[in-house]
């Protein structure tokens, strides 16, 4: 081996562990606390013999600077006690059949902690009706409405939400939900009456054929060693209008061969803290076995701690 070639390898190293210290600075002393949230449908030992939540927090239990944890729905609490709350920076959440086991108040202390920039919401597939997550795109909506108002007014609006929460697919002819009315009222307030975003889509189909998905952001950390184009081998079909409030980010596009589309992964915040929404998977498709899937898993973990971090800290 020559003198130079043993000097090469030596400043490669070199850059390697210091990209490696820079991780666990920005990581934080203990690393980023994970917990992830699985209501353990049976179908789902079809691809993931131990269920899916499993199989995603022992992966992520191998990769550095993560403390992870798994629970799931027939835990004390439903796994939401304060005490499992209180220790986690980035919640992940896989539901489907029992999205609606979850009641509001149950949700309410995965949202709260959310807008305090306690903990970041990171829902998967199915999990688009999941209660937390419904509620996470309430406040967005409401968020925004307000926003759109001067100062003076915002301070003096009230918010009302009209119907409840319906996990029902809407048809492809209804109005995209959220949807606010504005009621200048005779003593200078202002009503905002606010259609609950459905936080579904008009058309899904589990065929289990083959998507292609393509990088909208490719710079964003989420994307980071993620290629511009790649293909998932089988998973299910969800096609657009996706009735939730705009996202700040669209990172990921997924389209099918009959010409579906769907935006497949989506940043919001809400108040100080993020909703990062995956769309990808399927609870007999082993979509969580894949590469770049897991890749995109992990490095939204580390991006969503990391913003956790640094809004607990404001």
């Amino acid at each position: 081996m020559t003198t130079t070639t043993r000097c090469g390898r030596f400043l490669c190293l070199l850059t390697m562990l210091a990209t490696l210290n820079s991780g666990l600075i920005l990581a934080g002393e203990n690393g980023i606390r994970v917990v992830v949230w699985d209501e353990q449908q049976p179908a789902q030992r079809q691809a993931y013999p131990s269920f899916l939540g499993q199989y995603i927090s022992d992966y992520l239990k191998r990769q550095p600077q993560l403390q992870v944890r798994s629970v799931s729905i027939d835990d004390p609490e439903k796994g939401l006690s304060d005490e499992v709350l209180d220790q986690c920076d980035v919640l992940i959440w896989w539901g489907h059949v029992r999205n609606g086991d979850i009641s509001e108040a149950e949700a309410e202390k995965v949202v709260s902690r959310v807008r305090e920039g306690k903990l970041a919401l990171f829902a998967l597939h199915s999990a688009h009706w999941a209660t937390p997550f419904v509620m996470a795109m309430h406040e967005r909506a409401k968020d925004d409405a307000l926003a759109s108002l001067d100062k003076a007014s915002r301070e003096k609006a009230t918010v009302e939400f009209s119907g409840k929460i319906v996990r029902r697919p809407p048809s492809r002819h209804v109005r995209l939900s959220p949807k606010p009315v504005f009621q200048w009222l005779s003593d200078g307030t202002v009503h905002i009456k606010i259609t609950r975003p459905n936080c579904c889509f008009p058309a899904y189909r589990n065929h289990g054929l083959p998507s292609r998905i393509r990088t909208l952001a490719p710079q964003h950390p989420i994307a980071a060693g993620i290629p511009e184009d790649f293909e998932l081998s089988q998973t299910e079909m969800y096609d657009e209008p996706f009735h939730v409030p705009e996202p700040d980010l669209v990172l990921f596009e997924e389209r099918w061969e009959k010409g579906e589309h769907f935006r497949s992964g989506m940043l919001w915040r809400v108040g100080k803290g993020e909703v990062f929404y995956f769309r990808p998977g399927h609870e007999t498709f082993a979509v969580y076995t894949e590469p770049i899937p897991m890749k995109i898993l992990e490095n939204a973990v580390r991006y969503l701690g990391r913003k956790t971090d640094a809004s607990s800290n404001n």
